[in-house]
């Protein structure tokens, strides 16, 4: 019976695995994964797509990552069922997996809309590896693209497709693009950038059929938004966000919301079995509650607390964030916690914006503490805003200089710098 086993070997997985074998060097530990080839960089998909980057450069860890750490790999395999009671995972063949203790790495799934056509050829998501190197193949011969969706998600894939000279719309159902992130002057800096790159968007829409070709209907040939409008393309690619694939503990006594709740050492409240990663809701330390937080960092640092305290070391989930830091079509942007309240109370807003210089500032502060932070086209000063933040600084006596041109780590009061940064400042 293997000790360990992991469902899921992405970020959460692997940084499972790593911190196990720092305890346990001899417990067999068994991953089973539905990619053949799970250990490489989902962020980097879209390097992939636009030919920035090819597979080698995507691999997080070596191929011989799991031989390296004694893991017996059961890639291109589907975990259909769970028994608890009996302490196994089915497989999709009906062979059964014993286990001592079980993480849950699953991850989320894109979502798909019910579309009218979205079963032609020539509609993607946008999420896995497999989607990526079907829709290469596509792009060959494509010449223009509708993406449905305008987040992180849509514009990273809108930018790759750009990249590959294809003539892009971008539809979204919001009236900004990155409406979870950005606020509506940060929204509007971006999509600028976005348009003078040729790109059409369309908010305040979304596509309600797809329709073929005039030679060949199985084929994407255009999109129908919701207004009546067609856009003619050869591509759709459905790029809204990602659900996470609970299917695995529905109907256990594993308890659930949107996500798979845990406490702060990764666990489930079924003993012995735990969750990581974008299907896991972890702790937000800005929020002060469990929420679900899809990024890569955090997965792989769930996932190694999580692998800690299977092999028995104890240790806690210090908390997350939202976090974004994306450059695409060339300006920089970040965005941290609660960046775009839709209440201003009890929130105070503080902001700097040059548009001549197309800088934007903006930080949240909640009892004169940081909780959000947006910051475009200057973004070097993040550190250290993003380490106020997570120390739950009082920064009452020097928040106007918080959105100064001047900030920086010296204009901190030196006894802050002193708790903040021991090793530098004595």
């Amino acid at each position: 019976m293997p000790k360990y086993v992991l469902v899921g070997a992405s970020a959460a997985g692997i940084g499972a695995v790593e911190a196990i074998r720092e305890i346990d060097k001899k417990g067999t530990i068994t991953i089973i994964s539905d990619e053949q080839c799970p250990q490489y960089s989902r962020p980097m998909i879209s390097d992939l797509i636009s030919g920035k980057a090819d597979f080698g450069k995507m691999m997080c860890r070596e191929h011989e990552f799991w031989e390296k750490n004694d893991v017996q790999a059961l890639t291109g395999r589907t975990a259909v069922s769970l028994n608890l009671s009996e302490k196994y995972v089915m497989l999709d063949k009906g062979d059964l997996v014993d286990f001592e203790k079980l993480l849950v790495a699953t991850g989320g799934r894109p979502f798909v809309p019910k579309i009218e056509g979205s079963d032609k050829e020539g509609v993607f998501t946008f999420t896995t590896l497999s989607d990526a190197e079907s829709l290469a193949l596509k792009l060959e011969k494509a010449e223009s693209a509708v993406v449905i969706g305008a987040g992180l998600i849509g514009v990273s894939c809108t930018e790759a497709l750009v990249k590959r000279g294809l003539e892009v719309t971008m539809v979204e159902l919001q009236e900004k693009i990155l409406s979870l992130i950005l606020d509506p002057t940060a929204s509007e800096m971006v999509e600028n950038v976005i348009r003078k790159a040729g790109v059409t968007i369309v908010t305040g829409q979304t596509v309600k059929r797809i329709v073929g070709k005039p030679e060949n209907d199985k084929a994407v040939g255009g999109a129908v938004l919701t207004s009546g409008d067609q856009v003619d393309c050869d591509v759709v690619i459905i790029a809204i966000g990602v659900i996470p694939r609970i299917e695995l503990v529905t109907g256990t006594k594993v308890k659930t919301n949107r996500g798979i709740l845990v406490d702060k050492t990764m666990r489930t409240n079924v003993k012995d079995v735990y969750a990581s990663g974008d299907v896991a809701e972890a702790y937000d330390f800005v929020y002060g509650e469990n929420r679900l937080l899809p990024l890569w960092p955090l997965a792989q640092l769930e996932g190694k607390v999580a692998g800690y305290n299977m092999a028995g070391k104890k240790a806690d989930y210090p908390g997350g964030t939202v976090m974004s830091s994306l450059k695409y079509f060339g300006i920089p942007v970040i965005s941290i916690g609660v960046a775009n309240p839709k209440d201003p109370d009890p929130y105070e807003i503080l902001v700097n914006h040059d548009p001549e210089r197309s800088l934007y500032k903006k930080i949240v502060l909640k009892d004169n503490q940081i909780v959000g932070v947006t910051l475009v086209n200057c973004i070097e000063k993040a550190g250290v805003l993003f380490h106020l933040m997570k120390n739950s600084v009082n920064v009452k006596k020097f928040k106007q200089d918080l959105v100064s041109d001047d900030f920086c780590l010296a204009t901190l009061p030196r006894s802050l710098r002193r708790k903040l940064y021991p090793g530098e400042y004595k």
